[in-house]
């Protein structure tokens, strides 16, 4: 398992993000410095994920700090960003104004990435928070996890079409471990009802990456036609190189 510091130096975030955190500093406390090199409190790494079916777009932000340069929409979410440690106000509000659609208290580690999605149809929303866990795949490989984010769905698996199952059984909130699946291409992966054919949702054409971390999430309303329809969302949480 890497330490944190290795992970720091190795780490380049998703697309949107390009070069290395901190531009490859040897420790966390080097980031964290002022001009006046005053050392500023440690921190943890947060992604965020808008997946509530029929959010307004939203603004994302930690106590009075605005975090989301451009609003969120639904089915897609924020790269990793810095954010102090401790209990923190996390707060979505609809975009461009002051309207809050959810606050929540979050509680961030030291040195500790996390993914907050935030989850279930408009009137009833919650958020999510998700303790990530990156290691560097194997070489030739990509590592991929799942996350059921619709709240009534029936339980799920995630399946390479044609090949693997990678992940069974998960239920809503249900997030499992990150996977090592061979990189390739044009992957079609499906999100099918546990333990059937029947297909939820899918991804087609999804390159996989050598070193690459990926994680495919449920969203959306089951039996909804509409814009709620249950879909597949992929980000790439990370990569390296």
């Amino acid at each position: 398992m890497l330490t944190m510091t290795q992970i720091q130096q190795k780490l380049v975030r998703r697309a949107g993000i390009f070069g290395m955190i901190c531009l490859l500093a040897v420790s966390l406390s080097s980031c964290l410095k002022n001009n006046d090199n005053t050392v500023q409190p440690p921190f943890a790494l947060l992604s965020v994920i808008n997946a509530s079916p029929g959010s307004p777009n939203v603004d994302f932000y930690l106590d009075q700090n605005r975090a989301s340069v451009y609003p969120i929409i639904y089915g897609s979410g924020l790269d990793y960003l810095q954010a102090y440690s401790g209990n923190r106000k996390a707060s979505f509000y609809t975009a461009g104004t002051q309207t809050l659609y959810l606050a929540d208290t979050i509680k961030l580690q030291q040195d500790k990435y996390y993914s907050l999605f935030l989850a279930n149809e408009a009137g009833h929303q919650e958020t999510i928070l998700v303790n990530d866990s990156i290691s560097r795949p194997a070489d030739g490989k990509a590592a991929i996890r799942f996350v059921n984010l619709s709240q009534n769905a029936p339980a799920a698996d995630l399946v390479i079409k044609d090949g693997a199952t990678l992940v069974t059984n998960k239920g809503y909130k249900g997030v499992s471990p990150f996977v090592p699946v061979d990189q390739k291409a044009n992957y079609t992966i499906e999100v099918r009802q546990t333990g059937t054919t029947t297909v939820l949702a899918s991804l087609t054409n999804v390159p996989l990456n050598n070193g690459s971390i990926y994680t495919v999430w449920l969203q959306g309303v089951n039996g909804a036609t509409d814009a709620k329809k249950l879909t597949a969302k992929i980000q790439k949480n990370v990569f390296y190189y």
